[in-house]
């Protein structure tokens, strides 16, 4: 099946500036850095105790957001993509493009009472590329596509010659090999983890003129897929845009924070040129990860704007009997986010777009409802899960549990005349381009 990566980067190759497609991705890699607490934390309670989901859990989540075929591009560990993509052949008959973690530096080893990420970045790799693409150390040929293909490569510059000098050392060698082999690879850029290494009126142009240094010296071939960078507001963003259009920027995630900042992040880094976002933890947290990606997709595509899409993800919630982390009012609040992959470091304030909105304390969630520009758009994916003691108050997005309440837009089957459609019979959105999905949404929502 074609992915709608491999699509996308050619719409926005053939036309930079004027292009609409946006690339979304889930980046489920979190064991190669936090470990056991990747997961996430169980929402159920265990006699006052800590008690976080499993690899088992964390795995069946990224069955499903495959599923549900609303990103391009699912991010895992080697030994995930090995489980996944290998044994189970997950992504062979879907558009996403399986990814795994192709090096993992020092500074996102963040096993618990460690001390790794306050030291300088240093390179580092668990996983080979041939492991990542047939699942051992030496693929045969004709064995290279059996895994993923596509793989992050991260660095981190600390303005320091020692450590700098190592991590591009590194970054050469493995993008010989990745062209020596076929495999590709998107770049990462971290800012330092180390503090008072740079100005930090400097920091984002230290950034943006490390990147544009360290790929002057590669040619076509061996260049990155696309860039994941820390968004560090309208300026910054622009300049590295505008200095080569046919490098594709993308933005990482960064900490949690409130449902606000994800929805907002990814609008502001849309609107001043990244055709790319990667998001982690802000997926992992979501009370719902299904309805959460599905409004990532609305903005990502024009279609809501953050505030809306904030209020209509509550009342998802609400009308699924999710308790959500934080109160409407708080989760229309824009926090300072951290940017560091521990959290505990470098942190980058991006001023908001426009006036934080008047505080809100009540939303209906059933029609009429005056308080949603789009009512009908709570429909969103609806997935609710009862939690082992059968109680709805509390859910899990458990392996062992399931789907209790269908997804709203994949049951109208009567309205998807005329768009491209699964085996199934229902919509199949990774094969609609924007405009189609724009003009499915508002046909389902009475809108034409």
């Amino acid at each position: 099946m074609p992915k709608s990566l491999d699509l996308k980067l050619a719409a926005i190759h053939a036309n930079p500036h004027g292009c609409r497609e946006f690339i979304l991705a889930d980046a489920k890699d979190a064991d190669m850095a936090f470990g056991i607490g990747a997961p996430g934390q169980s929402p159920e309670a265990h006699s006052g105790e800590l008690r976080f989901k499993t690899l088992a859990e964390y795995r069946e989540q990224i069955r499903q957001i495959t599923r549900q075929g609303l990103v391009d591009i699912m991010l895992m560990s080697s030994s995930t993509n090995y489980k996944l993509t290998i044994e189970e052949r997950l992504f062979e008959n879907s558009q996403i493009t399986p990814a795994a973690r192709a090096n993992d530096t020092t500074d996102v080893h963040l096993a618990r009472g460690s001390t790794y990420a306050t030291e300088g970045a240093r390179p580092f790799r668990s996983a080979g590329i041939d492991e990542i693409q047939c699942g051992h150390v030496q693929c045969e040929p004709g064995e290279r596509t059996l895994g993923a293909n596509l793989g992050l490569y991260s660095v981190t510059f600390n303005n320091r010659l020692d450590l700098d000098y190592e991590t591009l050392q590194r970054f050469h060698d493995f993008r010989r090999e990745a062209e020596y082999k076929g495999f590709r690879y998107f770049l990462e850029v971290f800012d330092p983890n180390l503090p008072g290494v740079i100005d930090p009126a400097k920091l984002a142009d230290f950034t943006n003129d490390m990147i544009a240094r360290m790929l002057a010296g590669v040619a076509g071939p061996g260049r990155p897929v696309f860039l994941k960078i820390v968004y560090h507001g309208p300026r910054a963003l622009e300049q590295l845009v505008a200095y080569d259009p046919h490098l594709v920027v993308g933005i990482l995630g960064g900490a949690a924070g409130t449902t606000r900042d994800a929805f907002q992040l990814l609008h502001d880094a849309k609107t001043y040129g990244a055709k790319v976002a990667l998001y982690g933890r802000k997926i992992n947290n979501a009370e719902n990860q299904l309805a959460f990606v599905q409004f990532l997709r609305l903005i990502a595509d024009g279609q809501l704007g953050p505030v809306e899409a904030v209020k209509a993800y509550h009342a998802v919630l609400e009308r699924l009997h999710i308790r959500p982390h934080r109160s409407l009012e708080e989760d229309l609040q824009q926090q300072v986010n951290s940017m560091s992959y521990g959290g505990t470091t470098t942190r980058v304030a991006v001023p908001p777009a426009a006036p934080a909105p008047a505080p809100v304390t009540q939303v209906a969630v059933a029609p009429p409802a005056p308080a949603l520009p789009f009512p009908q758009a709570v429909a969103a994916p609806a997935y609710a899960y009862p939690s082992r003691n059968g109680h709805h108050g509390l859910v899990t997005e458990s392996s062992s549990l399931r789907p209790v309440v269908a997804n709203p837009l994949q049951s109208v089957e009567t309205r998807t005349s005329g768009f491209p459609q699964r085996a199934d019979g229902l919509p199949d959105f990774s094969r609609m381009d924007v405009h189609q999905r724009l003009a499915y949404h508002r046909q389902r929502l009475g809108l034409s």
